[in-house]
């Protein structure tokens, strides 16, 4: 039980039905969508959708989504990948000629096609209740009548610098940042989210809003083409699976990096974690160690996957064994040669459970904060630029081509348990989230934390050379650290941000969100 003299937040109960997502407003709208008839998947939509308004630094329309998801009434975990590929004309060899040697972080080169829309027009069709016009309504009207700037997303517009033409028009106020408080609006996007619910994804991948969309991307030199646009589709496939502490882990397949926090997991489970300080010097130790071991085989092997073949290596016992061999307890190693990191962290995450006990777990991204940096024209659609995670070389799985779908960092996560759903889950912040699947994991079963404590605790992340550490940490854990090798950096904000459901076998519903964002769990 929680201390009631510290700060902190309770966990939410009830029974009909939940939601958790890092804004107020979007756990607010679902609700709403769940109250007059809707199902998990029409308030998720929903959610999801206006997060795009409310922290349009993190996602939007002109990004992807991965959602995992249970149909009414079963334990059957199903997933749908909602990423776009590069357009047709994208060449590695050119960016290589033009002395580049990786993907420009904001140039044109990054912009993959957007795929979430796609992927929401079929959810709706295929899993909805209430019709794609009814979840586009509560974005529709924010985008118009505006929304109040949080703090958290006020911290993270600071990120802004690289925003270019109509994008500082559409996102900044007088060539500043936006400050907790002041009123966002998106008119134009309310436009494009109108022919989206009239006309379904032909509102968004032909018509007006496409055409401005390719005309504003040629313009800057893309080689986007309407024929990319119309052959966007995104697909069903199937989830894969770990387990660890009495729990079974379902997380999406490749090109999403699920498959890194199984991995992870599967070195963990070499290690006695259980017996370890759950805040200590050991456990962020081993920990560190093998995310450098698992993140060297992601940046290694993980591509789309029409393109790799190590995904049962990679899930592989045998794999996870030979790696915990390589960490040594008193020391840290050096990171690993580096291969096509994804650092960043700007990503929304929301997860739904109905009172038929459908499940969503949902996430959605438009990669760097505020993506590309580039707004379409006429419907100011701010693009993604998840064509940094390709990698430009010659011969690697992920290496950038048309057509290809990148490495993404988003991935949902599903506990079940004896087999039963029990927790649909998701840790935000771009390259952390398999750690931070893992840790929050450890979290509940080698310390029996409640899903609220799991998220409330202090966190790390061994990236790029470097031990990120929260600032929470006592300083004889730091001391310790660096007395094992460890090259500290405190983050002087906060690592990523995490939203959970329980779902009870008693039918109650217990719901928790992540302090480290402006939201919350709402349950009627």
């Amino acid at each position: 039980m929680r201390d009631f003299q510290k700060p902190g937040r309770s966990a939410v109960y009830a029974t009909n039905g939940m939601c958790a997502t890092s804004h107020p407003l979007a756990a607010k709208v679902a609700i709403q969508m769940l109250e007059s008839g809707g199902n998990a998947v029409d308030a998720a939509i929903a959610g999801a959708v206006l997060l795009g308004i409310c922290e349009p630094q993190m996602t939007g329309i002109g990004g992807d989504c991965f959602v995992l998801f249970t149909p009414p009434g079963s334990d059957d975990v199903l997933a749908l990948n909602g990423s776009g590929r590069a357009p047709a004309g994208l060449d590695a060899a050119k960016m290589r000629d033009a002395g580049h040697q990786s993907v420009p972080a904001h140039g044109i080169e990054s912009v993959t096609i957007p795929g979430a829309v796609d992927a929401f027009c079929k959810l709706s069709a295929d899993w909805g209740k209430i019709g794609l016009a009814a979840s586009l309504a509560p974005a529709i009207h924010y985008a118009e009548a505006g929304v109040p700037v949080a703090p958290r997303v006020a911290f993270d517009w600071t990120e802004s610098g690289h925003l270019q033409g109509v994008a500082r028009d559409l996102f900044l106020r007088n060539g500043a940042a936006l400050t907790a408080g002041q009123i966002f609006r998106a008119p134009k996007q309310a436009a494009a989210l109108r022919e989206i619910a009239q006309h379904g994804r032909a509102g968004f991948y032909d018509g007006p809003v496409a055409a401005d969309m390719v005309a504003s991307l040629n313009a800057l030199g893309g080689t986007h083409t309407l024929e990319d646009f119309a052959a966007t589709a995104c697909d069903y496939v199937d989830p894969v699976q770990g387990s660890y502490g009495g729990m079974d882990l379902y997380e999406h397949p490749p090109n999403g990096q699920g498959a890194i926090a199984i991995l992870l997991l599967n070195i963990l489970k070499h290690f006695d974690i259980a017996e370890m300080d759950p805040l200590g010097a050991e456990r962020v130790h081993i920990e560190a160690e093998a995310t450098k071991l698992a993140y060297d085989a992601r940046n290694r092997f993980l591509a789309d996957p029409d393109h790799m073949t190590r995904l049962d290596q990679l899930l592989s016992a045998e794999t996870a064994e030979k790696l915990a061999a390589l960490i040594d307890p008193a020391r840290a190693m050096p990171t690993p040669p580096p291969g096509a990191e994804a650092v960043h962290k700007e990503t929304i995450y929301i997860t739904v459970v109905d009172k038929d006990r459908m499940a969503v777990s949902l996430i959605c991204s438009i990669f760097d904060g505020f993506g590309s940096g580039i707004a379409s024209d006429a419907y100011g659609i701010l693009f993604q630029n998840r064509g940094a995670g390709f990698t430009l070389t010659p011969g690697h799985p992920n290496m950038a081509a048309g057509g290809k779908r990148p490495m993404h960092t988003i991935i949902p996560a599903m506990l079940k348990q004896a087999g039963r759903v029990v927790m649909p889950f998701g840790v935000m912040g771009g390259a952390y989230q398999c750690t931070g699947h893992a840790r929050f994991l450890s979290n509940l079963t080698d310390f029996g934390m409640d899903a609220q404590t799991a998220i409330d605790a202090p966190r790390s992340f061994a990236n790029n050379g470097r031990l990120r550490i929260e600032t929470t940490y006592a300083p004889e854990v730091l001391r310790a650290l660096a007395d094992k090798g460890h090259d500290l950096s405190l983050d002087d904000g906060p690592m990523g941000g995490a939203q959970a459901i329980r779902i009870g076998k008693d039918g109650v519903l217990e719901g928790a969100s992540d302090p480290r964002k402006d939201g919350s769990a709402l349950g009627y």
